[in-house]
């Protein structure tokens, strides 16, 4: 590698810029960014993305699931890309980092080898997920998921959000359902940035997080039948309520995943009364579980042992609990050669850094099952991610996407 590229900074300036002038689609009174996917704030994002991608020089696709692709040429075109990249969209009190910095970071790796003149041996390709967070849709990485094969193009634009509106029908709406097959655009390995949306850098002081793998996930979807009956005539001991019985289930949960910890962690985050009255006891209840562990034999244990839990649960209170498990995502273990680019770029620049583990999921991990990827992480204030409140440093993101670059870099080749 040339002295300059070896020498290469981003502009933090300009990135910094990018990402609080994006803040602004989607901004909220709090200070973060509501932007649900394939949304009115999502096609705002989305049109500014592509602009910048056009301006930067790139060659611009958007596939039939809407996730956008600029291609940055290489000397040799017969080499598949490297892709950099995440997400744009957001949960509904989200902030401006998540999945943000990762492709305004990937944008500005472009510019900043733009800027220098550098061409690179491997082309590199930078893409914006669709749906990663899985708020207004599910699953969540889905876009990515199809891409690997997980699921077809048509199950995915059947999906619907809790109003009824299909994927398909959404992507009309904003005018990004693409020309392109989903899996037009191959990628030879792909290296996402993002924040750690977890406390481990921040209370160690280290500036970058090497992800050497990611955490398995189980979704569940739950129903609850019991019985509705006056609240004031009915005796105790009579009762069939859906709603005690979820918070049995939700202490079960949380026993379960303590028993099983560290390496476990189970979430009941919606529940929702079918028609709710104050004096009525509940008899119909639908609520979600996510359940997640790094280990394999963790996952398998968390699902027998909640299973056998409800079960218990239901029979003695003489109710119905249905559980079905919608996705089951293995653990992640990411590509050895590419942690150890990450790793050296981070020593190379002089930035403190450690292994770590991703405990949320992201969309490198599904291209993970097809070709070789690895992650950088930042860290983020208090480790607060999927709130308005998320935050992080302008040195930190900057440190984050030199490193991005300079991986990039060692695994693309400067052209001689």
């Amino acid at each position: 590698m040339s002295r300059a590229a070896t020498n290469l900074q981003i502009d933090s300036a300009r990135l910094w810029g990018s990402i609080h002038e994006t803040a602004q689609f989607g901004a909220t009174a709090k200070g973060g960014v509501r932007r649900l996917t394939l949304s009115s704030e999502d096609k705002q994002v989305r049109d500014w993305f592509r602009r910048a991608c056009e301006d930067a020089g790139l060659e611009v696709h958007t596939d039939a699931l809407g996730s956008q692709f600029g291609l940055r040429k290489g000397r040799d075109m017969s080499k598949p890309p490297v892709g950099i990249g995440s997400h744009l969209d957001t949960q509904p009190t989200g902030g401006k980092y998540d999945g943000i910095l990762g492709t305004l970071g990937a944008l500005e790796v472009i510019r900043t080898l733009n800027d220098a003149g550098i061409e690179t041996e491997t082309p590199i390709c930078i893409v914006n997920w669709t749906n990663e967070e899985g708020s207004r849709f599910a699953p969540a990485m889905m876009a990515s998921a199809a891409y690997v094969g997980d699921f077809t193009t048509d199950d995915i634009l059947s999906r619907k959000d809790a109003e009824g509106t299909t994927v398909g029908q959404a992507l009309d709406s904003i005018g990004y359902r693409g020309d392109k097959p989903v899996g037009f655009q191959k990628l030879g390995c792909f290296v996402e940035l993002h924040i750690e949306q977890g406390p481990i850098l921040e209370a160690e002081g280290k500036t970058i997080g090497v992800v050497d793998s990611g955490q398995g996930v189980l979704w569940y979807d739950g129903k609850i039948s019991g019985f509705e009956s006056h609240a004031g005539s009915t005796p105790m001991p009579l009762r069939r309520d859906a709603l005690a019985t979820l918070s049995e289930i939700v202490l079960a949960m949380e026993s379960i995943a303590k028993k099983l910890g560290p390496n476990a962690v189970g979430t009941i985050g919606e529940a929702v009364i079918a028609n709710p009255s104050r004096n009525v006891i509940p008899g119909e209840i639908a609520f979600t579980m996510d359940c997640r562990s790094a280990d394999g034999a963790i996952m398998d244990a968390l699902d027998r042992d909640l299973r056998a839990a409800i079960a218990e649960i239901a029979a003695r209170r003489r109710v119905e609990v249905k559980i079905d498990l919608v996705w089951r995502k293995p653990p992640t273990h990411f590509d050895p050669k590419l942690i150890a680019a990450v790793e050296n770029a981070a020593k190379t620049l002089g930035y403190s850094s450690r292994r770590i583990t991703s405990g949320a999921g992201h969309d490198a991990c599904n291209l993970n099952t097809v070709m070789p990827a690895a992650m950088v992480f930042v860290p983020c204030k208090d480790g607060i991610s999927h709130n308005e409140l998320e935050d992080a440093t302008q040195p930190d993101c900057a440190a984050g996407t030199n490193v991005l670059m300079h991986t990039v870099l060692a695994i693309a080749g400067v052209a001689s």
